[in-house]
């Protein structure tokens, strides 16, 4: 494997992004700080599972624009579905009969929702989902999970992390927590704030972990006790888990849910979708106050509904979910084996669902390590493979999975010399990645 590889195309243009866009990206998990010094590779273009970096160099590529690019890039039934609305017009000054059928198609894929409203970004149909939620209620509190790493950009979530500079200080209490699978402490939460409390907000399925036996039905219980709304976050359970979302996995129904990522493979669309009762309030037809839920200028674009809807026709009509998740068991499978191998099984960790794999990185004391960690990606990068995580698409081929094995499997032999040395140093190339939720740069 080429350790020694240079991006010089690539680390210029990183020069420019930052002199040009804070952070060098618009989204902070694309951010070069997340990647090892120098091997943060610029992307020119992208066919399947595959990338290619200004530089002329190919890489396999997991966790596609994070998570959002599940049928591979340029997958041709969705790029054609968009192509056909260019030429018509992208975006009216009254619904297009392109907002009804893909809503018709949305609530067909989804039927545990009675209705639906699309949006562009995940966070705004989560903030979104409160409002309506403390509209219903009449409450201020907003609970979330604690265990979950990412719910908006909005004030009501970014006040709970490290990075809370600029947030009111007087918003930051009006969010709590609550701990995935938890159920007695969750009750104790809601005991606590009785009549307070608005919503329980969570990813059904936490990254690494399946719900606990029981644990979604008796948060729906819950919910329903103590008068407060259920949402699932489905940005990354949508179709991923079922095609219906994880609601429709578990049989668990919430009051309401958001989803977007794999929704348009890459097109920018996201929903709000739940029970009428709650989805009225944004509406014409439903009594009392109205509530300003959602009024997006691009919510409606033509070419990305038209997107969104061929995602959905694609996943039901080609069992993609079962596709993801084969692959995924596979590429699992090889990884683990490999870092047996290699006598580094206990430290090169794969989990999660076989669909949304991500890896852990742990030091000789078995804790987790940034240090390992940027070992870790560098070998990757290096052998031609683009994996912050191992979160598989559907346009991966049997070869691609091989050839990802191989490259962990000499990246293996790289972290048992750093085990030996008790110091990863000399193979990192360079300051450590770092967490994106952090106080300081």
């Amino acid at each position: 494997m080429d350790t020694e590889r240079t991006l010089p195309r690539s680390n210029v243009a990183n020069e420019r992004l930052h002199q040009l866009i804070p952070g060098g990206a618009h989204t902070y998990a694309k951010g070069d700080d997340q990647y090892p010094e120098c091997l943060a590779p610029v992307i020119s273009h992208g066919v399947g599972a595959h990338v290619w970096d200004v530089d002329g160099n190919r890489y396999i590529e997991y966790g596609a624009g994070l998570r959002s690019v599940s049928l591979g890039h340029a997958h041709p039934r969705v790029t054609e579905a968009a192509r056909r609305e260019l030429d018509r017009g992208s975006n009216f000054v009254r619904p297009g009969i392109l907002e009804l059928e893909a809503a018709e198609r949305f609530l067909t894929t989804v039927p545990t929702a009675d209705m639906v409203k699309f949006a562009k970004n995940g966070s705004d149909v989560t903030t979104a989902a409160v409002r309506l939620a403390r509209a219903a209620t009449g409450r201020q509190l907003v609970a979330i999970c604690a265990d979950q790493p990412f719910f908006s950009t909005d004030d009501w979530f970014i006040g709970t992390t490290a990075m809370d500079a600029g947030i009111p200080a007087r918003t930051r209490p009006l969010t709590v927590t609550f701990p995935y699978g938890d159920l007695a402490a969750t009750e104790e939460l809601l005991r606590r704030h009785d009549g307070q409390i608005a919503c329980l907000m969570l990813e059904a399925a936490s990254g690494q972990l399946e719900p606990p036996p029981g644990y979604l039905e008796g948060l729906r219980s819950l919910a329903d006790t103590y008068g407060c709304v259920l949402i699932f976050d489905e940005m990354i359970t949508g179709f991923r888990w079922s095609e219906a979302g994880a609601q429709g996995l578990y049989g668990v129904t919430p009051d309401l849910s958001t989803f977007g990522k794999a929704l348009g493979n890459g097109f920018a669309v996201s929903a709000l979708a739940g029970k009428r009762e709650l989805m009225e309030l944004g509406g014409l037809r439903g009594r009392g106050d109205r509530v300003f839920l959602l009024s997006t200028t691009h919510g409606a674009e033509t070419h990305s509904l038209a997107a969104a809807m061929a995602v959905l026709q694609t996943y039901t009509e080609e069992g993609i979910t079962a596709r993801l998740h084969d692959l995924g068991e596979r590429l699992a499978a090889g990884v683990r084996e490999v870092a047996e191998g290699m006598g580094v099984g206990d430290h090169v960790l794969v989990r999660g669902r076989a669909s949304n794999l991500v890896f852990a990185t742990l030091d000789e004391h078995g804790r987790p390590s940034q240090q390992y960690r940027t070992l870790f990606l560098r070998q990757l990068v290096c052998g031609g493979v683009l994996g912050p995580s191992f979160v598989v698409s559907s346009a991966l081929s049997g070869e691609d999975i091989e050839r990802t094995v191989e490259v962990v499997s000499q990246a293996c032999a790289v972290y048992r010399k750093a085990l030996d040395a008790q110091d990863p140093t000399a193979w990192m190339g360079g300051r450590s990645v770092k967490p994106v939720f952090r106080r300081r740069a």
